[in-house]
C-alpha cells in the first residue's frame, strides 16, 4: 500500500500571522516578514507531525492510495480521515493496463475517524490477479486555517513554536511531541484495530 499526497497547502493558507504573534514577534518593521519562509516550514513540519499522529489531515488536499488487495471484499476503511469524497477507483492489471470503475459501483461511507470505501448493492470491484486498485479521494477539515478544529489549531502552533524555539538544537530537549501538544490531540488519535479492518 502506497499513499501519495497529490496536492499540497498552498503558503497562503497557512497562519503565519497567528504563529507570530503566538510567538509575540515584533511588528512593523522594514524587515518584518525576513522570517516568514522559516515559520512557514515550522508549520508545515508541525502539520504534518500532528497529522502523522492522528490520522487526520488538518487542511484538505487530493491523495492517492494504490494498494494490491481489499481487507474485505465488502468494504474498505481508508487510510486518512476526515474525507469529504472519492474521486476515481481505478483497475490496473498486471499489463498496467487501466480500467476506470462507473462511479455508481461504489460509495464512500463517511466518519470522523474510519471512512470507508463500499461496494454500492454489490462488493467492491474484484482488483486483477497481479495487479491493483487506485483510490483517488480528497480528505481534510477544510481548504482554510479556521476550517481546522481550534484544539488542533492550538497544537499546531505550540507545536511549531517549540520547533522555532529550539531551532539550534543542542540534544537537551527530550524526544517526542510536548506534553501540552499531546493533551490537545488525543482525543482525534484514531485506535488502529486489526491494521485499518473494520472499527
Amino acid at each position: 500500500m502506497m499513499l501519495t499526497e497529490e496536492t499540497t497547502v498552498p503558503g497562503a493558507a497557512l497562519p503565519v500571522q497567528d504563529l507570530k504573534d503566538h510567538l509575540r514577534l515584533g511588528s512593523g518593521f522594514s524587515d518584518g516578514s525576513i522570517q516568514d519562509a522559516l515559520l512557514e516550514s515550522y508549520l508545515r513540519a508541525a502539520l504534518a507531525a500532528i497529522e502523522a499522529r492522528i490520522g487526520k489531515m488538518l487542511y484538505q488536499r487530493r491523495f492517492r492510495w494504490v494498494l494490491d488487495c481489499w481487507r474485505d471484499g465488502d468494504e474498505q476503511a481508508l487510510p486518512v480521515a476526515p474525507v469529504s469524497g472519492i474521486v476515481s477507483v481505478t483497475l490496473v492489471d498486471v499489463a498496467a493496463a487501466e480500467t476506470l470503475v462507473p462511479a455508481a459501483a461504489y460509495r464512500l461511507i463517511p466518519d470522523l475517524h474510519r471512512p470507508r470505501l463500499a461496494g454500492k448493492g454489490t462488493a467492491l470491484p474484484t482488483i486483477p490477479s497481479s495487479g491493483m486498485v487506485k483510490v483517488v479521494f480528497d480528505a481534510g477539515f477544510g481548504a482554510g486555517w479556521a476550517d481546522v478544529p481550534a484544539d488542533l489549531r492550538q497544537a499546531v502552533l505550540l507545536l511549531a513554536a517549540e520547533f522555532y524555539e529550539h531551532r539550534h538544537d543542542d540534544n537537551t530537549q527530550a524526544a517526542g511531541l510536548p506534553f501540552g501538544v499531546v493533551t490537545l490531540i488525543e482525543r482525534w488519535r484514531t485506535v488502529r484495530i486489526l491494521g485499518g479492518g473494520r472499527a
